[in-house]
């Protein structure tokens, strides 16, 4: 596979995985508070986000220069490593406000 397929297939990938969250997120914050199944799964959409985030940026360092693109990264590292300290409300946020500016962004690579 070519760097430039690998890189389309995991904007994809990106792509569908934000959707999701979207998806998960239009349920709502009393939702998200009420069911612990909805805040793991929020944890675990951070992570594959994130993860997501680390290639591109390894991939094209020029074409995803934007600080969206390390902030995903950072909150991925911090989801996945300490995960016995997250705050509930942060993630909220980030799935709710920073993952539609990263759905922004992926629009435009």
């Amino acid at each position: 596979m070519t760097a430039s397929a690998r890189t389309d297939r995991w904007l994809a990938d990106l792509r569908r995985t934000l959707e999701s969250a979207a998806s998960l997120a239009a349920r709502g914050r009393a939702a998200y508070d009420a069911d612990e199944a909805l805040r793991l799964a929020f944890e675990a959409l951070v992570t594959r986000v994130g993860e997501l985030a680390k290639r591109l940026v390894a991939a094209g360092p020029a074409r995803f220069s934007d600080g969206i693109w390390s902030l995903a990264a950072r909150q991925r590292d911090f989801v996945a490593h300490h995960y016995d300290r997250i705050d509930h409300d942060a993630l909220w946020l980030t799935v709710t406000n920073d993952f539609p500016r990263l759905a922004a962004a992926v629009a435009l690579a």
